[in-house]
């Protein structure tokens, strides 16, 4: 499916270097129109918490939880509190007894997920697209990138690497193997009881990859690198493209889903 939205600004679009894995530049190519189009911080903010939200499970009681009992108040003038008992004046149902119902439960029809229509959500896609190539709000993300032109692309042979160590030294040659190891170094355990719960550690997020398919073999070889996350071109979304709703994450993207992504999210230049 194609999805097609207008720019009205009078722009030039960007000419980036291809890179070899030795990190030598082997031609030059023109980005697509959509890593012209503005960042809209506020649509991502939005994209980012709707998918966020998502995955919550919806969750309420059961209407007559802590109410299946037949006490009732005993009345005044016998210097005890006028909550329902039984017979044996053990109070029941009200919400500071044992056994009683709960206070303020969930409620089954709360809204816990954040809407957003199609268009926005394509929109903030694209909002964030063009926000890999601000190499200022790259670094304000904390990245650590020489490259002065952003998103880094690279030859398709990227995507047949199958081994981490032959991925590690393409990294190093492409100047992108730092941010890893600030990543490895930014990990960190978390306080509290999360660590209880199957969320002991913080790890920040560093490379993103955009590859042609989720079949390609780089993407077994990169799945155990530290923050680093790999996404086909189909698939790519907010939540990869900006973690925590927060755009401008440091990405490498071959040739073939560069393509893929300008065949996808059309931009009209009026």
């Amino acid at each position: 499916m194609t999805y097609k939205i207008l720019l009205t600004t009078d722009v030039r679009p960007k000419k980036l270097n291809v890179y070899d894995l030795n990190g030598n530049v082997v031609s030059e190519v023109e980005l697509p129109y959509i890593f012209n189009y503005p960042v809209r911080k506020d649509i991502i903010r939005r994209a980012f918490i709707s998918s966020l939200t998502a995955r919550i499970q919806p969750k309420g009681r059961d209407l007559l939880a802590g109410k299946r009992r037949v006490g009732e108040s005993w009345g005044i003038n016998r210097s005890l509190a006028r909550v329902p008992r039984l017979d044996n004046s053990r109070a029941v149902i009200a919400p500071m007894t044992r056994g009683g119902r709960l206070a303020h439960p969930p409620r089954v029809n709360a809204k816990i997920r954040e809407e957003v229509n199609d268009k926005e959500r394509v929109l903030a896609i694209i909002s964030a697209l063009s926000a890999v190539s601000e190499v200022s709000m790259v670094r304000g993300r904390g990245h650590i990138t020489d490259h002065e032109q952003l998103p880094v692309l690279v030859v398709d042979k990227f995507e047949d690497l199958n081994i981490t160590s032959d991925v590690k030294k393409a990294l190093m040659a492409l100047k992108l193997w730092d941010d890893v190891v600030r990543a490895k170094d930014s990990v960190k355990i978390v306080s509290g009881k999360g660590k209880m719960r199957g969320r002991k550690y913080r790890n920040p997020k560093s490379l993103l990859a955009v590859v042609s398919s989720s079949d390609v073999p780089v993407v077994k070889a990169l799945r155990n690198l530290p923050g680093v996350d790999v996404v086909p071109a189909n698939s790519i979304s907010v939540e990869a493209l900006a973690p925590g709703g927060i755009p401008g994450r440091l990405t490498l993207i071959t040739l073939k889903a560069l393509d893929i992504i300008s065949k996808k999210y059309e931009v009209i230049k009026l």
